[in-house]
């Protein structure tokens, strides 16, 4: 649970993006951006409290569950998302539509150090907590060193953990080293916090809290006239999540997770920053 006196809700991730928006340093990375940036943030979402989707823009629900969806698939070619329309991974791929070992392949198919079958990782935290749920070693890493050099584009999102409480529910926390707050943080809380409704589907337990560890947060210099629009705005009620029964992660087609009550405001387009 959360800890007393904290800033819930949606309400923590407006504070967040005031802090970046108020910075007066910026620094020049990679993207030929100037961005301001934050070191070392934590938001904590209780599922008790509704689906933590953002309300004070719309956001973009049918390409998180497919993307979800597509990672949990162990796929890492595009073809999958661009079938049901999305394309938020094109301009990384290659020409044949690959992407190299990123997610879906390190979450499903982590290659053996040896010549052995590759490792499962969602089926194995999907066992462990089932057989020890108290274990420390829930984990899931997409970090591979050894496959950084052939991954279209390393991991942001780099390993999350499980915990079982002494509620009994099923909580998670992710470590992200480079959160762009405003077009990728959402959609990554929301991915996580899916992520978490369905392990704890398939393992009968009650989602408890997701907690997004972050590094690197930024703000980049083409996203601050839509972060003004977006700091004007009052957050609404989350949405309640309806998901299906669930036996294996991969199963469900994005369209069997539903949303009721999300009644956000509009959307604002920003640029992706390559």
């Amino acid at each position: 649970m959360q800890a007393p006196n904290m800033t819930k809700g949606e309400d923590q991730y407006m504070a967040l993006l005031q802090e970046l928006y108020t910075q007066d340093s910026t620094r020049q990375t990679r993207n030929n951006d100037s961005t301001r940036s934050v070191f070392g943030r934590q938001l904590r979402f209780d599922m008790e409290d509704g689906f933590p989707l953002l309300t004070t823009k719309k956001v973009f629900w049918s390409g998180i569950v497919t993307e979800l969806m597509w990672f949990l698939r162990g796929d890492t070619n595009i073809k999958w998302l661009q079938e049901r329309g999305v394309h938020i991974w094109d301009q990384w791929a290659d020409a044949n539509g690959d992407l190299g070992p990123v997610y879906g392949a390190q979450w499903r198919k982590w290659d053996e150090y040896s010549d052995l079958e590759s490792i499962d990782q969602i089926l194995n935290v999907i066992k462990g907590l089932k057989e020890d749920p108290y274990s420390r070693r829930h984990v899931v890493s997409a970090w591979n060193v050894g496959e950084l050099s052939h991954m279209a584009l390393p991991p942001c999102h780099v390993m999350f953990q499980f915990y079982v409480g002494s509620d009994e529910r099923l909580s998670m926390s992710m470590y992200q080293r480079s959160a762009d707050i405003f077009l990728g943080v959402p959609f990554n809380i929301a991915s996580y916090a899916l992520l978490l409704h369905i392990v704890a589907g398939i393992v009968e337990r009650k989602p408890g809290e997701f907690i997004h560890m972050m590094g690197d947060v930024h703000l980049y210099g083409n996203h601050m006239e839509q972060a003004a629009v977006q700091l004007s705005r009052k957050p609404m009620p989350f949405p309640k999540l309806i998901m299906p029964d669930l036996d294996d992660p991969a199963d469900p087609e994005p369209s069997d997770f539903k949303l009721e009550g999300y009644n956000p405001h509009p959307a604002i387009p920003a640029p992706v920053s390559k």
